[in-house]
């Protein structure tokens, strides 16, 4: 990390106006290091902006500073800073048109720990520490290597970010560093207690959304002596419901708790030819980032995902989700 974070340093020094990027599939970890560098970068005063080319989930909503989030990069900015991700592709919603032009005018620095991500050629520094558990833990260790001042919002972010990305400290990501930098965290004042009761409260759910989620979970088809469990959610109920809570989400641990389940796939039409999949491996058989390489995607050996933008038959789809599935399911360890 060591000249990295120097070039970082400097390319922060030499800014005013920083952008804070985060993927068009906004989670835990992008949500709270986003937060977090808002805060570190202010402290340095900095003037912070934070982006993202989609709606943040009002799952979310329990990280104060969410509603921050703009959709739009500004005009006028020194430095952009892209978070928990790599890939040129999961920032589509920001680069069509005029957006990939001022992302390439001028600086850029990546923070990410997706080891199967490809990365922008365009970068300046590119900081991948796919030995990290979450970019929030990257985020917490450059602030330490460069002594940068965290204030308590963010170090609130940070831990919520490894948390999240971490289920809690239990997925094989989770490594003796990511547990040390948690608990100093919670050293210098984080409260595991009043994060996990925000998110809690956040996670309620109408009647209507329980309502909903019966019928989700009615739809989940399971196939290859049930290792496989696959559910389509169309665009009707994509707009009616993301407003309350992300319909994959709502599916995504039960498909993920059933016997015998190894891999789970959630698969989201949108309009104009775009799909989504968000994929979640059990532990055994971590398939998930291989899965989602297949269709141009990437991310973490228990959770990934992909996007198509080319219309794809959703039937011959399904299929190709099977079949790759299988093959990696049966290849050898």
């Amino acid at each position: 990390m060591h000249e990295k974070a120097l070039k970082i340093n400097d390319l922060v020094n030499n800014s005013k106006r920083i952008v804070i990027v985060q993927p068009d599939n906004p989670d835990g970890d992008s949500l709270g290091s986003s937060l977090a560098l808002e805060q570190i970068l202010g402290e340095l005063g900095k003037d912070v902006y934070m982006v993202c080319g989609a709606n943040i989930p009002s799952y979310l909503a329990y990280l104060p500073g969410w509603d921050r989030v703009d959709q739009e990069i500004p005009h006028n900015f020194d430095l952009s800073i892209l978070v928990d991700t790599s890939s040129l592709s999961l920032i589509e919603n920001l680069t069509k048109s005029k957006g990939v032009l001022a992302l390439k005018s001028k600086p850029m620095v990546i923070i990410d720990h997706h080891s199967s991500e490809e990365s922008i050629g365009f970068s300046t520094v590119l900081l991948k520490e796919d030995s990290a558990a979450a970019t929030g833990q990257v985020i917490y260790e450059l602030s330490k290597y460069l002594s940068w001042e965290i204030p308590q919002p963010g170090k609130n972010a940070i831990a919520a970010a490894i948390l999240s990305d971490t289920l809690g400290l239990t997925t094989e990501s989770t490594k003796s560093s990511t547990i040390y930098a948690l608990a100093e965290l919670v050293e210098s004042g984080v409260s595991l207690s009043a994060l996990e009761n925000a998110r809690r409260d956040y996670q309620r759910k109408s009647p209507e959304l329980v309502h909903y989620k019966g019928q989700l979970l009615q739809r989940i088809e399971y196939f290859y002596d049930d290792r496989i469990a696959l559910l389509i959610i169309p665009w009707q109920e994509i707009e009616h419901y993301s407003p309350m809570y992300n319909p994959a989400v709502l599916a995504l641990d039960d498909m993920r708790l059933t016997t015998n389940t190894a891999v789970s796939v959630v698969v989201k039409i949108y309009p104009e030819g775009k799909v989504t999949g968000k994929i979640r491996s059990n532990h055994g058989r971590p398939i998930a980032a291989k899965l989602a390489e297949s269709f141009g995607g990437g991310g973490h050996d228990y959770a990934s995902g992909f996007k198509l933008t080319n219309n794809p038959n959703i039937e011959e789809l399904k299929k190709t989700i099977i079949n790759k599935a299988k093959e990696l399911l049966d290849a050898p360890v």
